[in-house]
């Protein structure tokens, strides 16, 4: 039975078609009111001259579907195959970021975090957040605040002592028996949970309750505390009132196309300000419409986020529009609407982000440079940092079977290396072939010094490796009492990233990502940084060794050897003359002796052995 005799078959109900290629791979997944007559059209004479449509006919082989109850089924189910199959002739959205949320997770002593992950654990989750740092910069609040933490310890045993947070009061200590009562913890939790919702009022009102009795009980130091904390909860609170009145929620769409590259900002107005823009780009829309593109664009964006805005601006009117407007505005419980901007000033806006979006697509493909400034926003975002970074230090380690052990450092500052700073260190204390401990070394050694001599830390620190590596410097940077330094690592096989405190969320970019690339060029300079180093203290070693079993060659001698030639290989290929010009006659004719004498040096048999084939050759 051929494709169009299927098509025939089919129910004029709403549903979701799947085209498949001839090895069963799905081509295309769309969505129809009435599936007989959506994929029917396919077939028809205009639609198969087209490029997109042509070349999907020409490839498929079969056609399933799915029928559903309703047409808004159908919409949720085109959505959840797209992002599960990512059919090629789909339009993805290939930027899969997601806008941090504040977990408060549900445990005895519930903790604080930022994620991107909603997960079906019993927690609390609040936002998303824009800016993506406001979601840490509401964490470290809630940490100086309301002292409950974002600490990894296991709470649901006691220890012996407190870790630094509670020494720096940013924690209220329920690790450690006597430091507060679960009744205070769970205060504190209430108090996190009302601000988190917005409640700042009600907050502000427990607050004053609970600064009354500290007073009447002559525990001043904390009545003053609980003062100033319902000061700047009040102050936030009339701040929330004056923004709501300034403005609404909107997202505008904007693009700039030279097929089949594209770049799409979508910028965010809360409260009538903008307050982020996101971008994305797409790098095989050989037969770009606008209608299908954004059609698609704004399914995949909205109909698994947990924030949907009032009004959605998009640069063109696309066919399940009031479809798609009817769906949002069920998922959000208000009205959401999706306009084409025509005058005005929110025409104007829609002009300035396809101004954004044509600066985007030129600093993508046309290989602008872009400011150090940028790059640092950028790397801030990409990698879910509080602040962007102006300094990394990024650290390799180098062996062969654990032997001459070394490690590098490598820094980018302001958008370039920075070579002057680059560190080489010898590890000392590790014995074999253990490259978490090498680590653990080299990042005490270098953060302890910093410590000390009170000298500013990077804005991220980057280690070459797996999650092994990023705990083993986490370990470090804990025990020094270095609990706020940004941390990450990049695993060589998949190119995964992991920041210190997000490890079950890999950063996952795209292969032809500018901050991968960045990311991927300091650790590999690193790398290099580190091998080099290796292989010339190795040549050293192999030099100094052979050439002081050489009797009547003293160190000096031999140091100036090593100075002079640089390699044992070096050494054996010189004349007499050539060494007795460093050394003298006496420890050339020594030097000359003594290879002679030891022809079954495993360097020799290779040097005779290269002699050989070239005289064979």
């Amino acid at each position: 039975m051929n494709l169009r005799e299927k098509v025939a078959q089919l129910p004029t109900q709403p549903g979701v078609y799947l085209y498949k290629d001839a090895q069963g791979k799905i081509l295309y997944v769309g969505k129809a009111n009435n599936l007989r007559s959506r994929v029917r059209s396919y077939f028809n004479e205009d639609r198969l001259a087209e490029a997109k449509t042509g070349s999907l006919i020409s490839e498929a082989r079969d056609i399933h579907f799915i029928q559903v109850d309703n047409n808004k089924e159908a919409l949720a189910l085109e959505n959840n195959l797209i992002k599960q199959y990512k059919p090629r002739f789909n339009v993805l959205l290939r930027d899969d970021k997601t806008y941090p949320y504040v977990k408060l997770t549900n445990e005895k002593y519930p903790r604080v975090y930022v994620t991107r992950r909603i997960l079906n654990d019993g927690a609390g989750y609040y936002g998303p957040y824009f800016p993506g740092n406001l979601a840490h910069r509401l964490v470290h609040f809630i940490h100086r605040h309301f002292k409950v933490p974002s600490c990894k310890i296991d709470l649901n045993r006691k220890h012996t002592h407190p870790c630094l947070q509670y020494h720096i009061h940013r924690c209220l200590g329920p690790c450690a028996s006597g430091l507060t009562t679960d009744e205070a913890y769970a205060d504190a939790v209430r108090d996190v949970r009302l601000f988190l919702e917005g409640r700042h009022r009600d907050l502000a009102e427990e607050l004053e309750d609970r600064m009354q009795v500290a007073s009447e009980e002559m525990r001043f130091e904390e009545a003053a505390s609980l003062r100033n904390l319902i000061t700047t909860v009040r102050e936030m609170d009339q701040k929330q009132k004056m923004a709501a009145v300034e403005g609404e929620d909107i997202d505008i769409f904007a693009y700039h196309a030279e097929p089949p590259l594209v770049a799409v900002n979508l910028f965010h107005l809360r409260k009538g300000k903008i307050v982020d823009r996101r971008e994305f780009f797409w790098e095989d829309q050989e037969n770009f419409d606008v209608a299908e593109f954004f059609e698609a664009l704004l399914k995949q964006v909205y109909l698994n986020s947990q924030y949907i805005p009032a009004t959605i601006h998009v640069p063109a009117d696309f066919e399940q529009r009031e479809e798609l407007e009817e769906f949002l505005s069920e998922l959000r419980g208000r009205k959401v609407e999706i306009l084409t901007p025509q005058r005005g000033t929110k025409k104007a806006l829609l002009g300035l982000v396809e101004m954004n979006a044509k600066n985007s697509f030129d600093q993508r493909f046309r290989v602008m440079r872009p400011s150090s400034k940028a790059i640092g926003e950028a790397l801030q975002d990409a990698l879910n940092l509080a602040e962007p970074p102006r300094r990394i230090e990024c650290f390799d380690i180098s062996h062969i079977q654990g032997t001459d052990k070394v490690a590098s450092m490598v820094v980018w500052e302001d958008g370039r290396m920075k070579k002057s700073d680059y560190r080489k260190f010898i590890i000392r204390t590790v014995i074999g072939n253990d490259d978490f401990a090498s680590m653990r070394e080299v990042i005490r050694r270098r953060y302890s010094k910093l410590q000390e001599e009170k000298k500013p830390f990077p804005g991220l620190v980057l280690v070459d490796g797996g999650l092994g590596q990023l705990h083993a410097a986490a370990e470090v940077l804990e025990d020094l009492g270095i609990t706020y330094q940004p941390l990450a690592s990049i695993a060589k096989r998949e190119e995964w990233i992991y920041v210190y405190g997000q490890e079950d969320e890999p950063i996952v970019l795209e292969k032809f990502s500018p901050i991968l690339h960045l990311v991927q060029t300091i650790r590999d300079e690193a790398h290099r940084f580190a091998v080099t180093f290796h292989r010339t203290r190795r040549n050293a070693q192999r030099l100094t060794s052979e050439l002081h079993n050489v009797p009547g060659i003293g160190p000096k001698s031999v140091e100036k050897l090593l100075r002079t030639f640089g390699s044992l290989e070096r050494v054996r290929a010189s004349s007499k003359e050539e060494l007795a010009k460093v050394v003298g006659m006496a420890c050339a004719n020594r030097l000359a002796a003594y290879f002679a004498a030891n022809p079954g040096s495993p360097l020799v048999q290779l040097e005779n052995a290269l002699q050989a084939g070239e005289q064979t050759g």
